[in-house]
């Protein structure tokens, strides 16, 4: 089955749908600093690289759906939270737009867990309804990656919509009874190189194993950010700064509240990730190379990506969906009775 990929970024839920088997025939990118790392390891995929804002649904190929994560940040908790007011929630609707147009058979949008805020619940509403209006049956639901073979603990939501002439129900995959952790995912990694200024090493051994360096905030300090071994990673951000710290060393010291510090003698083993610990963390494949001049964006790419397995895992329930399908003569503009949704983790 075709597919194309809108807010691609470096190809994350592109990967996992490919490894379904689903062909990834068009994408859609705007960030220029990512371009190079989604071309050179999505050789069969044509990337536009135009603002999506900018591109007429005409000129979009037809195909059995579309994917995508419409930027984030505005929804995201970590940040200022405006949601559909912000230029960049409003980005949801050109996918809207695009899916209107195109008619596929599916489509599946990712989206951060701050998306379910009580603050946000009639923007949320207005793009179920948009969906709806769109022509599809629509179900959303909050996964946790952990639960599908993903070594880090990261809640995302999911929208996924079947067109209303299709006539079978879509299932969101079952948690997974094994689950994975740090030591499995990075245990067998050299050491990692120390990057000077954040710039990106030469030559290294492995590829993109350089880890950015820097003092620690007072907000970072706030927290542990230490993951033991037999522990799943905490969620791996879109800021190398914040990226949490290697499972060498022990959990930080407890002062008060809001303060932690780094076990006194042991300050030496404190080390943020490295970018291919956390790719791996993200379940991204050791040949999938990372091209960057700075390492911030190095990590902002592995950062914002849906990881590979979680990907996989939803995908292969869309696939298994399709193939049981019929498709009735229902009139597309029929309107939809209300969507089937639940807001609990799977």
């Amino acid at each position: 089955m075709k597919i194309v990929s809108l807010f691609s970024g470096c190809g994350g839920l592109d990967l996992g749908f490919i490894k379904a088997g689903f062909e990834v025939i068009w994408a859609n990118e705007y960030d220029r600093t990512i371009w190079e790392t989604y071309e050179k390891n999505h050789r069969e995929t044509v990337l536009d690289r135009r603002s999506i804002c900018d591109i007429p649904s005409d000129e979009i190929p037809e195909a059995d759906g579309i994917i995508g994560g419409p930027p984030c940040q505005s929804w995201s908790e970590a940040g200022a939270m405006r949601g559909i007011n912000d230029h960049r929630g409003k980005l949801f609707f050109e996918f809207i737009r695009i899916l209107k147009d195109k008619q596929p058979k599916f489509f599946l949008a990712e989206n951060v867990s701050g998306i379910l805020l009580a603050r946000h619940k009639e923007a949320v509403e207005n793009i179920i309804q948009e969906f709806e209006k769109a022509g599809y049956k629509v179900k959303i639901k909050l996964l946790n990656a952990h639960d599908y073979g993903v070594p880090q603990d990261r809640k995302r939501v999911f929208f996924v919509g079947l067109r209303r002439d299709i006539n079978t129900e879509f299932i969101f995959p079952e948690a997974s009874p094994k689950k994975k952790y740090l030591k499995k995912a990075i245990g067998d990694l050299p050491e990692a190189i120390s990057s000077q200024n954040n710039k990106a090493v030469a030559n290294l051994d492995v590829s993109n194993h350089e880890y950015m360096t820097g003092g620690f905030s007072t907000i970072y300090m706030s927290r542990n950010r230490v993951r033991a071994w037999d522990e799943p990673s905490f969620t791996i951000q879109a800021g190398g700064r914040h990226a949490p710290l290697h499972p060498k060393a022990p959990k930080m010291k407890f002062i008060e509240q809001n303060k932690r510090i780094f076990v006194p003698g042991k300050e030496n083993l404190y080390r943020r990730l490295s970018l291919r610990e956390c790719a791996r963390v993200q379940t991204f494949p050791d040949d999938f190379v990372f091209y960057y001049s700075s390492l911030a964006d190095g990590y902002k790419m592995v950062g914002n990506a849906v990881p590979v397995q979680l990907a996989y895992a939803m995908a292969r329930s869309v696939m298994d969906s399709l193939k049981t399908a019929k498709t009735e003569n229902v009139s597309r503009q029929k309107k939809n009775p209300i969507s089937e949704y639940s807001l609990q983790p799977a």
